[in-house]
């Protein structure tokens, strides 16, 4: 028990300097950690872990899920709904078939079902490094959405065709015909699963008095429930999570308070900060034991393998995201389509950024060691090498590339768009009135003679003049100045509050609750800068 305790502290602590160390040197945190848990890995000495795919199915990929659709916009998902679902369902089945085909050819005693078997393991693209550095260049939101929507689905796609084709090992034949009808039931009930938690959740949330904690504690048991619930009546875990996290999060200012709010978010913050970076780092650890089972093949010829099927998954969503613009410009003739025009700048940046991840890897470890009859499940050890080849190579190769291409490419946004900084201040600006509107008709004759209620109409004042002058390019540099004002106004108050922890008067729970309203001061100003 010892040595798992301290193993879980020597990743946790790993993990944390790695990617303290990522973010120092400016590369993606994925790509790092992927990089120093693949050099660790090979330090005489450290023990071999094996990724166990329920830790990764059961555990990490419900909250991970969860989060993603809890932010995900479902405007954004409505106006981009088809790409995004033929992105998720028919890309992924494309990819498996190429690589299904690629690999009856390429290796040796390879058969069509194995090749989709690997085909359903790596056609998913990762539903965290792609966003993860995308987030650190200046990209078109509308790339980010697409992407971010076809991560939320194509796990469940890629899923089925790993299922059925891994029941038809054994018979060696594809029924795709029934294939296809799982597909519509498995998801279209495994949806109705998850809404269905996801009510009994809104109406625990919506009448009965809960307190902060055990509120967003409930938001932590509702990914899981929504999986296991899927699961168990054989549907989709995946779809279960991201309808039901759409529906929570569409609902979200009717569930929570302002508490809960804040609370939860540092909370999930945090959580899904250290799943990301153990997966990652996982990833990198697990090729000693890929390499142990290797023993019945060239290693030279394994690689070369590797590096066929990556070259085929990369090109065929590549080729795919290219042939969509002239196709949607096509389509576009007869029917409405969000973006007629594409052009070849997105479609390139999407086409990139298809990189493989944990749930690949976590696929391949579930592959059975043996048949149903007891005879050896056949090339498992080599799909496990391919399948990490693969991990690498799109997660390096096009991850790091990827900033640089964005800033070659120069992709444009596809529909228009009023800049975040302008939308937050008129949003300000709109509530500040309405607010003062309310108190000047409400509380008219109280205003003369309340202090409290003057003072208040004059921050409110002031808010809408700091929004005027913020909206303003003439009076950008007194705007600036302002801001400047702030920045050391808070700082000399966290002074102060340093120099008042060292006096007795003064209880260490006052303090940190005045420094709390500190922090939300200085962050609503970091937004208003930004």
């Amino acid at each position: 028990m010892r040595e798992s305790v301290f193993m879980v502290l020597a990743l946790l602590l790993m993990m944390a300097l790695l990617a303290s160390v990522a973010q120092r040197i400016r590369v993606p945190t994925p790509i790092f950690l992927v990089l120093g848990g693949l050099l660790v890995s090979l330090i005489p000495g450290v023990p071999h872990l094996v990724i166990d795919p329920d830790l990764i199915f059961l555990v990490f990929l419900p909250p991970l899920l969860y989060e993603a659709a809890w932010f995900m916009s479902w405007r954004e998902l409505w106006r981009w709904r088809r790409i995004v679902l033929v992105l998720a369902f028919g890309l992924v089945i494309l990819t498996a078939t190429a690589v299904a085909y690629t690999a009856q050819w390429l290796i040796p005693g390879f058969t069509l079902v194995l090749g989709f078997v690997l085909g359903g393991i790596i056609s998913p693209p990762d539903a965290v490094a792609a966003t993860s550095i995308l987030k650190d260049v200046s990209v078109p939101k509308s790339m980010v959405s697409i992407l971010e929507g076809e991560s939320l689905i194509n796990d469940a796609a890629s899923l089925i065709v790993f299922r059925f084709a891994l029941a038809s090992v054994a018979t060696g034949t594809v029924v795709w015909k029934q294939i296809g009808l799982s597909f519509v039931a498995v998801t279209g009930l495994g949806a109705a699963v998850g809404l269905a938690v996801a009510c009994v959740f809104y109406v625990i949330h919506r009448w009965v008095p809960l307190q902060p904690r055990i509120s967003i504690l409930l938001t932590f048991l509702a990914p899981y429930l929504m999986y296991l619930a899927a699961e168990e009546l054989h549907y989709s875990g995946v779809i279960a999570v991201v309808s039901g996290g759409l529906f929570l999060s569409n609902h979200s200012h009717r569930l929570l308070q302002h508490t809960e709010r804040v609370q939860g978010a540092a909370m999930w913050g945090t959580v899904i900060f250290i799943i990301n970076g153990l997966v990652f780092v996982l990833i990198g650890l697990e090729l000693p034991v890929i390499l142990e089972g290797l023993d019945e093949y060239s290693l030279a010829a394994a690689i070369g393998y590797g590096l066929v099927i990556s070259a085929v998954v990369i090109g065929v969503r590549l080729a795919f995201s290219l042939i969509s613009s002239p196709f949607t410009d096509l389509v576009g003739r007869f029917m409405p389509v969000a973006v007629r025009h594409v052009g070849w700048r997105g479609p390139i940046i999407v086409g990139w950024a298809g990189m493989r991840g944990v749930v690949s890897l976590a696929a391949a470890f579930s592959v059975p060691i043996t048949l149903g009859n007891g005879a050896p499940f056949p090339h498992r050890s080599l799909l496990l090498f391919i399948t990490f080849i693969v991990i690498m190579m799109t997660l390096v190769v096009q991850g790091l590339s990827l900033p640089l291409l964005i800033r070659w490419v120069r992709p444009e946004e596809l529909v228009d768009r009023i800049p975040d900084q302008q939308q937050e201040t008129t949003i300000n600006q709109q509530l500040h009135a309405l607010a003062l509107s309310e108190l000047n008709g409400q509380y008219a004759d109280q205003l003369t003679h309340n202090p409290l209620l003057t003072g208040l109409k004059s921050r409110l004042e002031n808010g809408l003049q700091v929004n005027q002058l913020a909206l303003s390019e003439q009076n950008k540099e007194l705007f600036t100045t302002y801001q400047e004002a702030l920045v050391r106004l808070h700082q000399i108050k966290r002074d102060e509050l340093v120099r008042l922890r060292h006096q007795a008067d003064f209880d260490d729970e006052v303090l940190r609750k005045i420094e709390a309203q500190l922090d939300l001061e200085e962050e609503k100003n970091d937004h208003s800068i930004r």
